[in-house]
């Protein structure tokens, strides 16, 4: 036989390497799990891969609900997805969606506990009354089977391949009115879903370039795209370098199982409405002459399929109300973004329906927890919500979220021997997670960045200069970013104030941010959280009106570059760190644990455009 068999083990198998998947690896790795991540394609990302290029947006809203204000509501993602955005503005200022790739596939290659597996499906499961004891997966290309065992099992698949494979419970198309009581949801349950796209890209070229349509593309007149190409939906207006979003087709057929004829559909609508552009009637209207096509997708964007069936199911009310849980690993704060299954075949009907989530809102362990199978996860856009509330947990940033914290979720369960079943009702387990994902810079409503235990608190905190909304006990207050805003936390939840020491701008640099303690004290690690503009957007884009409106090919000016951090042993000071062109958020720096150190001073040389320094929070151990 041409097929080679190969059995793995590990702590937490990860199937899918999407926007959920990569996050979701690289925490459990961090964690210290040893982790195989299992990708069905050549490349990592999934709907922003390379193979589809959709944007990564999240809970700070776009186009008609921005929740963003500068040191009022802060709503961007921290985290392993800050960490990759920062990266990519910074590595891909070219925008290259294939640079992407690359960095993705960088992280989790040289990911110490990380396997990554490359072109290999999850394809069955070996379970033994409600665990499962093994995945199988394929790699085609390499004629390999592989059979993992694994402690916990997470599907960030999308599709819910994993999960289906093993049993659980799920739940696909629209529920009822009545069924959760969501006055957003259909008056009776169908089917139909949200569609699926298929994006292009062009290029302006110096000469009049033509297209020549194929035989088999969609004819579309003004009338049938009067509410999309002829108007502004969404976050962008039509351009033509880079779309359709809007380009929707197949949500009234099986996602799954139709997916080759969505395919084949979307590649028609796209190259009509491209043909439109070039050759319609009205043509001259777009100044197309100088634009060819440059890409065109040939894998579907899919947004929805299967929704496995958690231990809570989200609902619109909870989004809604900004429900407190005392679970949350992630929070969310897209708008309730509904679309008509038809798509394009609903000329007269608003391509999305944005209802905006007045405040974010909290997603709970229970949600990305099967019921009824023992050590089955998930993270992603199969998360346990209905239609509705799915409509807004969907969207990647919130996805990638999602994915940190369960991942994070996943390698304290193994490290402490907990059945992932069991693991939300343990609040000593829940309280190791969210105080692991603060250590991480994954902002959790309400939750106490600065641990009880922090060195930090029984320091003297001083500097060299600071605004009156920024004074230097600020690097320990309970935040590491403002909510309070309207769009923000909801009251009660939240503090008011900058939560980020700045210095005077007349100071100038550089600015230092002094501890010092009565007696010596011994430190493991530093951890500062910089400012890098949370208020703003930050994603990948080829569309080149969106990509204005952020800080891409730069770092975030907000962001500290260059820093010493220096130690005060027996009256003398001595620099332990040098760090110079520092562009990320969140930094760490291992001490010498043997030394008993007087008193610690972070002095900030500069920054990457701002003209005074900023630190949102100092973490020590």
């Amino acid at each position: 036989m041409p097929v080679t068999h190969h059995e793995l083990s590990c702590d937490i198998l990860v199937a899918g390497g999407g926007p959920a998947g990569v996050p979701c690896a690289l925490a459990a790795a961090r964690t210290g799990a040893k982790v195989i991540l299992c990708q069905d394609r050549p490349v990592l990302g999934g709907n922003a891969s390379s193979e589809v290029r959709m944007h990564i947006v999240g809970a700070n809203g776009t186009g008609k609900f921005d929740r963003g204000e500068e040191l009022v509501t802060e709503a961007r993602e921290s985290g392993i997805i800050e960490e990759i955005r920062l990266d990519n503005a910074v590595q891909n200022p070219q925008r290259s969606a294939s640079v992407f790739d690359l960095i993705l596939y960088d992280k989790c290659r040289t990911e110490p506990n990380l396997e990554l597996m490359l072109n290999t499906t999850v394809v069955g499961c070996e379970l033994h009354d409600s665990k499962i004891v093994a995945a199988f997966a394929e790699r085609p290309s390499t004629e390999d089977r592989f059979k993992i065992s694994a402690s916990i099992f997470i599907d960030c698949t999308g599709d819910g391949r994993l999960g289906a494979e093993a049993g659980a419970a799920f739940m696909e198309g629209r529920e009822g009115r009545e069924e959760f009581n969501e006055p957003l949801a259909n008056e009776k349950p169908d089917s139909q879903r949200l569609g699926s796209t298929i994006l292009l890209q062009a290029r302006k070229h110096d000469k009049p370039m033509p297209f020549f349509a194929p035989s088999w593309v969609r004819p579309f007149s003004k009338d049938d795209l009067k509410l999309r190409l002829y108007s502004n939906p969404g976050e962008e207006a039509p351009t033509h370098e880079y779309g359709y979003w809007w380009a929707e087709w197949g949500g009234t057929l099986d996602t799954i199982k139709d997916n080759e004829e969505i395919r084949d559909e979307l590649l028609s609508i796209a190259l009509g409405i491209w043909d439109h552009i070039k050759n319609g009637e009205g043509a001259e209207r777009f100044q197309a002459d100088l634009w060819a096509l440059d890409w065109i997708g040939f894998l579907p964007g899919k947004r929805e399929s299967r929704r496995f069936i958690g231990q809570h199911i989200l609902t619109e009310h909870d989004l809604l109300s900004s429900r407190e849980f005392k679970d949350a690993i992630a929070y969310g704060g897209w708008s309730l973004d509904l679309h008509p299954p038809e798509g394009v075949d609903a000329p007269d009907t608003e391509p999305c329906i944005q209802h905006p989530v007045p405040r974010l809102y909290d997603i709970p362990l229970r949600s990305c927890i099967a019921r009824d199978v023992e050590n089955l996860m998930f993270a992603g856009r199969n998360i346990s919500a209905t239609h509705i509330a799915f409509s807004s947990t969907r969207v990647m940033a919130t996805c990638a979220a999602v994915g940190q914290g369960v991942g994070t979720a996943a390698a304290v369960a193994v490290a402490e021997g907990q059945p992932a079943s069991k693991l939300a009702e343990n609040r000593q387990a829940i309280e190791t997670i969210q105080t692991q994902l603060s250590k991480d810079d994954a902002f959790l409503i309400g939750h106490d960045v600065i641990a009880s235990t922090d060195p930090g608190r029984s320091a003297r905190i001083t500097a060299s200069s600071e605004q009156p909304e920024g004074p230097a006990s600020n690097v320990l207050t309970p935040q590491s970013r403002s909510v309070h805003g309207s769009f923000g936390v909801e009251n009660g939840r939240t503090l008011t104030g900058t939560h980020r020491w700045m210095s005077e701008p007349q100071a100038g640099f550089p600015a230092w941010l002094r501890f010092e303690w009565p007696t010596g004290i011994s430190l493991n690690r530093i951890q500062l959280s910089f400012d890098t503009g949370l208020h703003r957007h930050l994603t990948l884009s080829h569309h080149d009106g969106y990509s204005s409106s952020m800080q891409w090919g730069t770092p975030q000016e907000e962001t500290v570059r260059d820093y010493d951090i220096e130690i005060l042993i027996g009256g003398d000071w001595t620099r332990t760190v040098e760090v110079r062109g520092n562009y990320q958020r969140l930094n760490r720096h291992d001490l010498d644990p043997s030394l008993l150190i007087e008193a610690l001073q972070i002095r900030i040389h500069s920054t990457n455009g701002l003209d005074h320094a900023r630190i949102a929070a100092v973490q020590m151990e």
